[in-house]
C-alpha cells in the first residue's frame, strides 16, 4: 500500500503527461483511475428504497450498501425493527417518508462515522426508561449530521452520546407527554465534543436541549418553547456557547450547572411563568458571560447560586418578577452596562452583605438627579427593597406586594437603610437607557 507521498508521486508523474497528444492523455487518464480505485478510493452508487424499486425497506438497502454510497427512501410509511447503521452513508428521504417506531422501539441506530440523514418524518418510538429509546440514536460516532428531519411523538427525538464533531441543524421536534416523568428530551447530548446544534425548533419534550459532560460545543439559532422542564439544560459541560436562541413558555428557560467558560449571549428569555420559573438559572457555574441577552415578562428572569466571575453585560430586563435574585454565595460577580425597566423586584438578595459589583446599570425605578449633566446620577441606587428582603426570607409574604404599607417600609429604609445590603447599590447609575 503506497504512503500518502507516493500517492502524490505518482499523480504528479502522470499529470506531466496530459500535453503530450490524445492517446498518452487516455492512457494516463485510465491509469489515474486504475490507480486509485487500488488505494481504495470509492465511487458511490444510489441504492433506492420504496415500493416501486429494488429495496423495499431501508436495512435491506443498507446490507448491500458500502462506505459512501448513497441510500434514496420514497415516500410511504416504514415499520422496521431498529434501522442500524454500520456504514458511511447518506440516508435520504423524498416527499418525507415515514419512519415509525411502531410505540415499541428505538427508531434508527447510528454505529458509523460519516453519516448523513435527512428528510424524514421520525414518529411513535418506545417507552424505555432503561434504554432511553430515542428516534435517532448516534453512539461513538464522530462527522454525522442530522437535517431537515421531523419528530413527532418521541421519547427522545436525537440522543448523542460519546460522539464528537456532529451537526444536528434545521430539524423540528415535538412530543406531548404531560408529566415529566414520562418524557425524554428533544435533543440529548452525553459526554460529546465539538458538537453544533443549530436551527433546530423542539416542542413539547422534557428539556428541549440537555447538554452533559459536553465540551467546546455551540448551540445557535434554536427555538425551544413549551418544553415540560428546561428548555436548555447544562450540566457539568465547560467552554460551551450558546447564542441567537429562543427560549419561551418553558418550565425554565435555561439552566446551566456546575459548569465553567460558558458564553450566553443575544439569547430571548420570555413568558417562562411559574412558581419556581427561571428565564436563566445558574447554579456553582464559574469565569462566564451573559451578554446581550433579552428577558421578558418571567417569573424570575436569573437566578445565581454559588456563582463566581460571571459578566452580566448590555442585557435588557423587561418586566419580570425579578430581574437578578442573587444568593449570598455568589461573589465576584460584574453587573455593568444592562438596562432594568419595568420590574416587580430589580435585585433580590438573601444577605445583609454583598461582594459583586453594580455599576453603570439603567434603573427604571432610580428618582435621582444629574446636576452636572453626565449622564451618570449624582447619587448611588441601590436596588435592593425591604420588602424584597423580607420575601425572600419568607415566601408567602408576596401576598402583602403593592399594599401602602409595604411601600412605606421600602421609601423608609431606602431613606435609612439598616436591614438591605449596604454594599448592594450602583455608585454610577445612567440617567437614560441604553439602546
Amino acid at each position: 500500500m503506497l504512503n500518502q507521498n507516493g500517492i502524490k508521486h505518482y499523480l504528479k508523474w502522470s499529470f506531466c503527461f496530459l500535453s503530450e497528444g490524445l492517446t498518452k492523455r487516455r492512457t494516463v487518464l485510465l491509469f489515474i483511475i486504475g490507480f486509485l480505485i487500488s488505494c481504495g478510493v470509492n465511487f458511490s452508487k444510489p441504492l433506492l428504497v420504496g415500493s416501486n424499486h429494488n429495496f423495499k425497506t431501508i436495512q435491506s438497502a443498507l446490507s448491500s450498501a458500502k462506505d459512501g454510497d448513497t441510500i434514496f427512501v420514497y415516500s410511504g410509511v416504514y415499520v422496521e425493527n431498529t434501522i442500524l447503521v454500520n456504514k458511511a452513508v447518506k440516508i435520504i428521504g423524498i416527499n418525507r417518508p415515514i419512519l415509525s417506531g411502531d410505540n415499541k422501539h428505538e427508531i434508527m441506530k447510528i454505529k458509523s462515522d460519516n453519516v448523513l440523514v435527512r428528510g424524514f418524518l421520525f414518529r411513535d418510538t418506545g417507552l424505555n426508561f432503561i434504554y432511553d429509546n430515542a428516534a435517532i440514536k448516534l453512539d461513538s460516532v464522530k462527522y454525522c449530521t442530522i437535517e431537515e428531519n421531523k419528530f413527532i411523538n418521541n421519547f427522545f427525538g436525537i440522543y448523542l452520546s460519546r460522539a464528537s464533531n456532529c451537526i444536528v441543524i434545521n430539524n423540528e421536534l415535538e412530543a406531548f407527554q404531560t408529566k415529566e416523568t414520562y418524557s425524554g428530551n428533544g435533543i440529548h447530548l452525553w459526554q460529546c465534543r465539538e458538537m453544533t446544534i443549530k436551527n433546530n425548533k423542539i416542542k413539547g419534550h422534557r428539556d428541549g436541549i440537555y447538554f452533559e459532560f459536553v465540551k467546546r460545543s455551540e448551540i445557535e439559532g434554536n427555538s425551544s418553547q413549551s418544553n415540560l422542564r428546561y428548555g436548555l439544560h447544562f450540566m457539568f459541560s465547560d467552554s460551551c456557547r450558546y447564542y441567537n436562541n429562543y427560549f419561551t413558555k418553558n418550565g425554565a428557560g435555561v439552566a446551566v450547572m456546575f459548569t465553567k467558560n460558558v458564553d450566553m449571549s443575544n439569547n430571548i428569555f420570555e413568558y417562562n411563568w411559574g412558581g419556581a420559573a427561571y428565564g436563566l438559572l445558574l447554579k456553582d457555574i464559574s469565569d462566564s458571560k451573559i451578554l446581550r441577552n433579552q428577558f421578558i415578562k418571567n417569573t424570575c428572569a436569573i437566578y445565581f447560586e454559588g456563582c463566581n466571575r460571571v459578566t452580566t453585560l448590555e442585557n435588557n430586563f423587561l418586566e419580570n418578577g425579578t430581574a437578578i435574585r442573587l444568593m449570598a454565595n455568589s461573589m465576584d460577580n460584574l453587573f455593568t452596562k444592562n438596562n432594568f425597566i419595568g420590574n416587580s423586584f430589580d435585585v433580590n438578595t438573601n444577605s445583609t452583605k454583598s461582594y459583586n459589583t453594580f455599576e453603570s446599570n439603567y434603573w427604571s425605578e432610580y428618582k435621582g438627579y444629574d446636576l452636572n449633566k453626565d449622564g451618570i446620577g449624582d447619587i448611588p441606587f441601590r436596588p435592593v427593597k425591604l420588602f424584597s428582603f423580607i420575601i425572600e426570607q419568607n415566601r408567602p409574604a408576596l401576598i402583602l406586594m403593592r399594599s401602602l404599607f409595604v411601600d412605606i417600609l421600602n421609601v423608609a429604609e431606602n431613606i435609612f437603610p439598616s436591614l438591605t445590603p449596604k454594599t448592594l447599590m450602583d455608585s454610577k447609575p445612567k440617567m437614560t437607557k441604553y439602546l
